[in-house]
C-alpha cells in the first residue's frame, strides 16, 4: 500500500515486452469499429442542436448557454472551434467523439492493466471497443463520448496519484476532473466511486476536487434554473427502469446482460492467492486488492446509476444515456475474469459480445432516432423541398414547441438555399433559443406569399390541420397543390388561391 491506499503495487510484465502495449489492440479496434460507416446516419435532433450551437458566432454562443443550454456549451465551444478548421459535414462533427471514444478504448486497456495485468486490460479495452454503445456515442456530435473519455483519465490519473504520491498527479487529477464536469455534470457522479478508492488521501482528493468544484457548482445552479425547458420531455425514473438499466448503457439488451453477468462475477470471484494463468504474462493472480479494486469498479456504474435514479424521483433527470461514460467501469472486471481463462476462449467471448451486438450496430448507423423505428427523415424532405421551390417560396413549419427541430433539419440540408421561414419573427441565436419565435400575425407575413412548403410531423392526411389555430387560419386563402410524406415527416405544398 502507498499512502494508505490499496493499490496494486510493482510493475508487472507488461505488453510492452512483446513490443505492444496494452492500449494498441483496443485503440485499434475501437478505431475501426466507430469510424466505419460514421458518416451514413443523418444527424438526428439532438445533433442538430450542436449544429444549430456550434455554427453560431460567440456572442450568440454566450447568449445561448445564459438561456437554455449552459451544462453543454463547453462542449458547443469545443465544437465551435472544431467546426472552424474542419467543416459542418456529418462527418467532421462526429470526428470528435470517433477520436474520444477511441482514446477511452485505450485508457480502459491501460487502467486495466493497472489494476489487474496486462490480459484483463487488454480484454477489458477489447470489450468496451465493441459495445453498440460505443459505436452508438461515438458517432454522434454529442458530449457523452468525451465524458466516457474523461472518465476513464481522470480514474486512472487517481490510480496513478495513489501508487505514487506527488503534486503533478493530483494536479492533473483536478484539471481532467474539473473538465469532467464541464462536459457533462452528471458524469461527476463517478466521484462517489473515487471516494470509496482513496482512504488515506482523502485529503488530498478533496483539496484536487475543490476546482471542479468551482467550477460545476456555478453551472448546476444556472442549468437547475434551465431545467423546465431543456428537460420537459422526460419522465419521472420508475423501479422498472432500472432492470433495461444494461441494455441501455450497451445499446443491447442481450449485450448488456451478458457484459453486466461477466463483470458481477469478475469481481465476486475468490482470492486465489495464485498463480495467473499460464502463460499469461500477468505475475500474481487474484489478490485482496485487486479484488476490491473490481468492487470499486462497479461501484462506478452502480453509484452514478443510483444517484441519477433517485434525483429522477424527485426531479427530471433520469435519462439513461447520461450514464454511458461509465460502460468502460463495466468491462474491466469482465475483463480481469476473461484473463482467468485460456486466450482463446478469452477473445471468443470478446467475438461473442461483438457478434450479439451486430443488429444494434446496424441500427445505429441507419438512424440515431430512438426508438428505431420513429426515425425523422430530415433529409428526405430537404430533397422534396429543394427540388420543387420556386424563387419567392416561403416555408411554414408545424408546432415548434417540442423537439424535432424541422426548421433546423432543414436548414441543415439545404444551407442558404432553403425558402425562406415566413413566419420567423425573431432570430433564435439573437435571442439566445434554438426555437424561432413565430410572429403574433401570421396572415400578415404571409402577405405577398404565393406559395408556401408546410413541414409537419408525422404521416398527416391534412398537414395544416397540424398548425396552431392563428397559423391555420393565416392559410385559409391557400389550397394544397401536393403533399409527400418521408418517415417521421409530412411536407406540403400550398398555392394562394387565384
Amino acid at each position: 500500500m502507498v499512502g494508505g491506499s490499496d493499490v496494486p503495487g510493482g510493475r508487472r510484465k507488461r505488453s510492452r515486452r512483446a513490443g505492444r502495449p496494452v492500449w494498441l489492440w483496443p485503440t485499434l479496434l475501437a478505431l475501426v469499429v466507430t469510424s466505419t460507416g460514421v458518416g451514413y446516419a443523418q444527424p438526428w435532433r439532438d445533433e442538430l442542436a450542436t449544429w444549430s450551437a456550434a455554427t453560431r458566432p460567440l456572442p450568440d454562443l454566450a447568449r445561448l448557454a445564459a438561456t437554455v443550454d449552459a451544462t453543454v456549451a463547453p462542449y458547443y465551444l469545443l465544437l465551435h472551434g472544431w467546426v472552424a478548421v474542419f467543416g459542418d459535414s456529418v462527418t467532421a462533427l462526429r470526428v470528435p467523439s470517433v477520436l474520444a471514444v477511441t482514446g477511452a478504448a485505450g485508457l480502459t486497456a491501460v487502467l486495466g492493466e493497472r489494476l489487474f495485468g496486462t490480459r484483463a486490460g487488454r480484454l477489458g479495452g477489447l470489450l468496451f471497443a465493441v459495445l453498440p454503445s460505443t459505436s452508438r456515442y461515438g458517432q454522434e456530435a454529442r458530449p457523452y463520448a468525451l465524458a466516457t473519455l474523461l472518465a476513464v483519465a481522470a480514474t486512472v490519473l487517481l490510480v496513478t496519484a495513489l501508487r505514487r504520491p506527488g503534486r503533478g498527479w493530483w494536479t492533473a487529477y483536478a484539471a481532467v476532473v474539473t473538465a469532467l464536469g464541464l462536459t457533462h455534470l452528471v458524469a461527476l457522479t463517478l466521484l462517489a466511486a473515487h471516494a470509496l478508492a482513496v482512504r488515506g488521501a482523502v485529503r488530498r482528493w478533496l483539496l484536487a476536487l475543490v476546482p471542479a468544484a468551482l467550477v460545476a457548482v456555478p453551472l448546476a445552479l444556472l442549468a437547475r434554473r434551465q431545467q423546465s425547458r431543456q428537460l420537459s420531455w422526460v419522465d419521472p425514473a420508475r423501479l422498472g427502469d432500472l432492470a433495461g438499466l444494461p441494455g441501455s448503457l450497451t445499446a443491447s439488451a442481450v449485450v448488456g446482460g451478458l457484459v453486466v453477468g461477466l463483470a458481477v462475477v469478475g469481481a465476486a470471484r475468490p482470492v486465489d492467492g495464485g498463480a495467473a494463468p499460464s502463460g499469461s504474462g500477468d505475475g500474481p493472480g487474484r489478490t485482496p486488492v485487486t479484488r476490491r479494486w473490481g468492487w470499486v469498479l462497479l461501484a462506478a456504474v452502480a453509484a452514478p446509476a443510483a444517484l441519477l435514479f433517485v434525483a429522477g424521483l424527485v426531479t427530471a433527470v433520469w435519462v439513461p444515456r447520461y450514464l454511458v461514460f461509465t460502460t468502460p467501469f463495466l468491462c474491466l472486471p469482465a475483463g480481469a475474469l476473461l484473463a482467468s481463462v485460456r486466450p482463446v476462449p478469452a477473445l471468443a467471448v470478446v467475438g461473442i459480445t461483438a457478434a450479439l451486438g451486430a443488429p444494434a450496430q446496424l441500427d445505429l448507423r441507419r438512424t440515431h432516432d430512438w426508438p428505431r423505428a420513429a426515425q425523422v427523415d430530415y433529409r428526405a424532405a430537404a430533397r422534396i423541398v429543394a427540388a420543387g421551390q420556386r424563387p419567392g417560396d416561403g416555408v411554414v413549419y408545424g408546432s415548434r414547441d417540442g423537439f424535432l427541430f424541422l426548421d433546423l433539419g432543414l436548414a441543415y440540408h439545404l444551407g442558404d438555399g432553403r425558402p425562406r421561414d415566413v413566419l420567423a419573427a425573431r432570430d433564435p441565436r439573437r435571442a439566445g433559443d434554438l426555437r424561432t419565435t413565430e410572429c403574433e400575425r401570421p396572415a400578415r407575413c404571409l402577405a405577398g406569399v404565393d406559395r408556401v412548403w408546410l413541414v409537419v410531423a408525422g404521416d398527416r392526411a391534412e398537414p395544416v390541420a397540424a398548425l396552431p389555430t392563428a397559423n391555420r387560419e393565416a392559410l385559409d386563402g391557400f389550397s394544397l397543390t401536393g403533399r409527400w410524406t418521408v418517415p417521421g415527416i409530412t411536407v406540403a405544398l400550398l398555392a394562394r388561391a387565384g
